[in-house]
Formats: C-alpha cells, sequence, structure tokens
C-alpha cells in the first residue's frame, strides 16, 4: 500500500486541511469575539447606562464570520446538510454518481455566494456603516470568502469521488423480520 502524504494529491489534501483548520479557528474566535461583544453591550447598557453603538455592526460581521466559515468548513469535512438517507438505499453506481454530483451543486451554490457576495462587498466600500468606523458592506467579505472556500472544499470532494474506488456497500443484509 503506498503512503499518500508523500505525493501532490497528499500534500494537496494536508494544504486542504490546514485551510480548513484556519476557517474553524478564525470562525470559533469570531464566536469568543461575539460573546464579548455582546457581553460588552450588557454590561455598559445596565451597568454603568452607555450603551456603545459600534456593538451591533461589530457583532453583525462576526456572526456573518463564523457562520461562512464555519460553512464552509462543513463542506471540506461534509458534515453539511444532506440528504444521506437517499446516499445510503441507492446501488454503488448511482451513490458514486452522487458523491460527484453533491460536491458539484455545492460548488455551484458557492460560487454564486462568492461572486455576489464580493459584488455587494465592493458595492458599498465607500458607505460608513452607522455606529463603527467600518465600510456598511463590510459584512458581505466573509460570505464571499466562505463562498470561495466552499467551492474549493466542494471541488476538491468531487475530484476525491472521482479519483477513488468507490467503497463497497457496507449495510447488514436485512435480516428476517426487518421491514
Amino acid at each position: 500500500m503506498s503512503d499518500t502524504t508523500s505525493s501532490p494529491a497528499g500534500g494537496a489534501q494536508r494544504a486542504l486541511g490546514l485551510v480548513a483548520n484556519l476557517a474553524i479557528g478564525t470562525a470559533v474566535a469570531a464566536l469568543l469575539g461575539l460573546v464579548v461583544v455582546q457581553g460588552w453591550q450588557v454590561f455598559a447598557r445596565y451597568v454603568i447606562n452607555d450603551s456603545p453603538s459600534w456593538t451591533e455592526p461589530v457583532t453583525l460581521l462576526l456572526l456573518a464570520t463564523a457562520m461562512g466559515l464555519g460553512a464552509a468548513a462543513g463542506v471540506h469535512t461534509n458534515r453539511h446538510f444532506g440528504f444521506f438517507l437517499l446516499h445510503d438505499h441507492v446501488k454503488p453506481g448511482v451513490r458514486r454518481l452522487l458523491d460527484v454530483a453533491v460536491p458539484l451543486v455545492i460548488a455551484a451554490i458557492g460560487a454564486f455566494l462568492a461572486y455576489w457576495g464580493a459584488v455587494l462587498l465592493m458595492d458599498g466600500l465607500h458607505i460608513k456603516a452607522a455606529g463603527a468606523e467600518l465600510p456598511q458592506s463590510i459584512n458581505y467579505l466573509p460570505l464571499a470568502v466562505g463562498g470561495a472556500l466552499m467551492v474549493l472544499f466542494a471541488l476538491n470532494r468531487a475530484f476525491l469521488a472521482l479519483t477513488h474506488a468507490p467503497v463497497a456497500d457496507t449495510q447488514p443484509a436485512p435480516q428476517e423480520g426487518d421491514l
């Protein structure tokens, strides 16, 4: 058996894994930042009676970052929304077709998100957000980056599905009395 870690494909998989880990780390940091910002908002409003105006736009940016990068990492780890019941109950040939088609659909959706997120980002960069020294459209940056990462990860999944031998059906044979 050959070692895939020394092959170019193994190196590419490691690089994609590092990118996915960076996305997850950034999403986690955004969630932690969201907790800190919202904690400060509550403290400032109810304890010192001086509610800062910057917390809402920063919270929206952190939330968009966590969602965009978290969704992309979910594509990499194959932990996204899917119809796995259908996948598990079709013949191996159809299963392999689904293993290629589903990532291509995800890549198309990711491309749509990346393109329109970038268009919306560029459209509002010159407008200042209310309450913070940020561009109004900054919340579209994580959408564009997350969409681009979804494309990258989904195309990798489709490539892996095309190049690897189909996995044998591992479901146990039906037993007497099973419906």
